[in-house]
């Protein structure tokens, strides 16, 4: 039976900026035969669901918390589930879209997920074919399904040295690609100067680039619950939401945007209701140490806010009433509504609804910029 499309219950365009999948078993069989005996699996784990083995040992959790669109919340689990259970729009580009309008979304950003498991991978040489082996994928099957609609988001190599990194940048560009993914636990910080040719190749192609809190590589600090060795819990997800301010504080404040005017750079999955004591902090710290000469930067650095630097939200009522009262103009600037489909915390497939009780009451303008209009002119979309 054929799903109705959402999109015209109501006339206002909806962008997801965050949303993932969850590879199918063929995603990494393009590596060069040199590395296929030791690429990734999909395997049956010991509580008989299926889940990814990075290295021939069974998986240490299976499918579940990730892939729950489909199920009420009464029915989540937070493992599993065998790949049958979960619905084709985690992997395969059509099915994607045919659950897009049966929630009112009309473009879908779409993040990877346990592909970022390769920025961990000591065998780097393997580690980057994988990556190359998932940004073919995700362009040429998942992305290509409608590449008006879906804006898939290649990996890019930042651990294993700036020349890799630009020159896969140019590779899937080339290929389509509208922006890319970095680690959320990069290696160095993206503050450091050896990001310098990667942030130029950005801006100068006018490709904007987007981590997601910390997803992909080794965590810098010590967490009982490490995303990085698959260990989730309820503090875990709540802890993540506020995770990117380091790198946003250091960024900022060490002049990164300052120097890239470019460069446009986006946070996935951290809400907005912070944003304004996190504004607030930056450039009351401006302010003190300016006098002192030590700053890298010569504006108030939340003047990024909403030109080069932005954060995709889902229903943060706080961050929606912030907008709604007027206090703080640049949020509706730099928010970019998301559903994070098909995950736990998933909108869908009652986005629409959500988003028309979120911005009841804000301005028009307001509305349009962060369902839509944001992501559209960061994306191109």
């Amino acid at each position: 039976m054929t799903q109705p499309d959402a999109r015209t219950a109501g006339t206002t365009r909806i962008i997801s900026a965050d949303c993932h999948v969850n590879e199918p078993p063929h995603v990494f069989d393009r590596v060069p035969a040199e590395y296929r005996d030791r690429t990734p699996r999909l395997m049956r784990g010991a509580d008989g669901g299926d889940g990814w083995s990075f290295d021939g040992t069974p998986p240490k959790r299976t499918y579940g918390i990730e892939a729950m669109a489909g199920r009420t919340k009464d029915e989540y689990v937070m493992s599993g589930l065998r790949f049958e259970d979960i619905l084709p729009g985690n992997y395969d580009g059509a099915a994607h879209i045919a659950d897009m309008d049966t929630d009112g979304v009309d473009v879908s950003v779409v993040y990877p997920g346990h592909a970022i498991f390769t920025y961990q991978a000591a065998d780097r040489g393997l580690a980057q074919a994988c990556m190359l082996a998932y940004n073919d994928w995700i362009l040429d099957e998942f992305q290509a399904a409608d590449p008006t609609r879906v804006v898939g988001l290649p990996m890019l190599p930042v651990d294993d040295g700036m020349a890799a990194t630009t020159a896969e940048l140019e590779r899937v560009m080339a290929a389509g690609a509208k922006a890319a993914f970095l680690p959320g636990n990069p290696v160095r910080p993206y503050h450091d100067p050896y990001y310098a040719d990667l942030w130029n190749a950005a801006e100068s192609n006018g490709l904007p680039l987007t981590y997601h809190r910390t997803f992909g590589g080794k965590p810098q600090e010590s967490d009982w619950d490490n995303v990085a060795n698959n260990n989730f819990s309820a503090a875990g997800t709540v802890h993540r939401f506020f995770s990117s301010t380091r790198q946003m504080t250091y960024m900022t404040l060490a002049g990164v945007f300052e120097r890239h005017p470019g460069l446009r750079f986006v946070v996935g999955e951290v809400n907005f209701g912070w944003l304004p004591f996190w504004a607030q902090t930056v450039d009351e710290q401006f302010e003190i140490q300016a006098p002192m000469g030590t700053l890298q930067v010569t504006a108030p650095p939340s003047a990024a806010l909403g030109e080069q630097l932005f954060v995709t939200v889902l229903d943060d009522r706080v961050g929606f009433d912030l907008v709604r009262s007027g206090a703080y103009p640049y949020l509706a600037k730099a928010a970019m509504f998301s559903t994070d489909y098909p995950h736990s915390v998933c909108l869908w497939p009652n986005t629409r609804k959500t988003a028309e009780e979120l911005t009841r009451g804000l301005d028009a303008r307001d509305t349009e910029a962060i369902l839509s209009g944001n992501a559209a002119r960061v994306y191109g979309v």
